[in-house]
């Protein structure tokens, strides 16, 4: 999984692993937009490039087992990364698909991944990653979920 520079176009390696206890130190609410402390409950995880311990990115995920499904409850690129003078490019994308690749893993060929949107970035999600519209969410399931981890290397 890489991000690009904006800048200079030069890919970076990234990694992307569950939040400890320690990164809630480094997890503000001015540079990440929600307190994440209260997302606990789940399982949130965190993009850094590989070697630096910077956090760029946050999700949570809920499960769903018995409709197979996970749900990214949570979704923030750090403040230095949204935008058009964004630092990085690929970090949403990259969380997405991480959890494409993990519904795979859980639940095969039924994988499904969902999110409730804001209705500002609604239609962003639907273009951007292919995600298609169930009235209140919106998801991946089969071949847009594959095209994903594909464009993305998951």
């Amino acid at each position: 999984m890489q991000i690009r520079h904006q800048i200079s176009g030069r890919l970076r390696s990234v990694l992307i692993e569950l939040v400890s206890m320690e990164d809630y130190k480094m997890i503000t609410k001015s540079r990440f937009f929600f307190n994440w402390k209260t997302e606990k409950q789940y399982q949130v995880y965190k993009l850094s490039i590989i070697g630096d311990k910077e956090i760029l990115g946050l999700m949570s995920l809920e499960h769903f087992r018995n409709e197979k499904r996970l749900e990214i409850k949570l979704l923030a690129v750090s403040r230095e990364n949204r935008g058009k003078h964004k630092k990085y490019e690929g970090i949403a994308g990259n969380l997405i698909a991480y959890a494409c690749r993990e519904a795979i893993r859980l639940y095969a060929e039924n994988a499904c991944v969902s999110l409730i949107p804001k209705d500002i970035i609604r239609n962003h999600y639907m273009k951007k990653y292919g995600m298609m519209d169930a009235g209140r969410q919106i998801f991946l399931e089969g071949l847009p979920l594959l095209r994903l981890l594909r464009t993305y290397k998951v």
